[in-house]
C-alpha cells in the first residue's frame, strides 16, 4: 500500500484529530456519506472550527483517513476502551502517510524491537536525512517542514499514547490493542502496520 503513496509533508497541519475522527466515524455508522457529513461540518460545525477553509480541510482529510477503516474497526473506535480506539486512529493514520508510516516502521518498530525505549531529535534527523537521499522530491523541502514533521510526529505519538513525554528523550510505550482489533487488522493482510505499532517481526 505504502509503495503507492507518495511522500508529502501535508501531515504538518494535519495532525492527530482523535476525538474529531471518532465524530465523524459515528456519522458514517449512522449512514451519512461524505457529502452529508462535510454539510454538517460546515453549517453545524460539529468540529468547531472557525474557519471555512480550515473546516474544508480536517474533514477531507478525516475523511480520506476513514475510508481505509471497515465498520468492524469503525465501532471499536469509537465503543471500545480508549487504547485500542487511538490506536486504531493511528493506524488509519499510517495506512494514509507514506513517509509517517516508513518512519514508524523504520525507526519507532527497530527502538520497540531492540528495547531502546527513547527517540531523540538524533533520530528523526538521521531518518528525515535518508529519505533525502532515497527521494528527489524530499529532497526539495525545506529545513523548516522537517522541523514541522518532527513536532507532528511527537505529538500523534503523544497524543496516542505511544510516547510518554514530548521534550527531551522521549520515552516510548507500547499500547495494549484488544486482541480482536489485531486480528482483524492481520486477516486483512495489514500485519505490518501492528509491527510499525507494538514491534516484532
Amino acid at each position: 500500500m505504502e509503495k503507492q503513496l507518495k511522500y508529502r509533508s501535508t501531515i504538518k497541519s494535519r495532525p492527530y484529530f482523535y476525538n474529531e475522527t471518532k465524530s465523524l466515524a459515528e456519522l458514517i455508522l449512522q449512514g451519512l456519506n461524505d457529502v452529508e457529513i462535510k454539510e454538517k461540518v460546515l453549517i453545524e460545525n460539529i468540529l468547531q472550527i472557525n474557519s471555512e477553509a480550515r473546516k474544508k480541510e480536517v474533514a477531507s482529510t478525516i475523511l480520506k483517513r476513514l475510508a481505509v477503516l471497515d465498520a468492524f474497526l469503525m465501532k471499536k473506535m469509537t465503543n471500545g476502551d480508549v487504547e485500542t480506539s487511538k490506536v486504531i486512529v493511528l493506524y488509519a493514520i499510517l495506512k494514509t502517510d507514506r513517509l509517517f508510516f516508513e518512519f514508524m516502521n523504520e525507526v519507532f518498530r527497530d527502538k520497540l524491537t531492540y528495547q531502546e525505549m527513547v527517540i531523540t531529535d538524533r533520530d528523526f534527523y538521521t531518518y528525515f536525512e535518508s529519505k533525502r537521499q532515497q527521494s528527489k522530491s524530499v529532497a526539495k523541502w525545506v529545513d523548516y517542514t522537517f522541523y514541522k514533521l518532527q513536532q507532528v510526529y511527537i505529538r500523534i505519538l503523544f497524543e496516542a499514547g505511544l510516547m510518554k513525554n514530548q521534550k527531551g528523550d522521549r520515552e516510548l510505550d507500547v499500547p495494549v490493542i484488544n486482541p480482536d482489533v489485531i486480528d482483524h487488522i492481520v486477516n486483512l493482510g495489514d500485519e505490518k502496520f501492528i509491527h510499525a505499532m507494538i514491534g516484532g517481526e
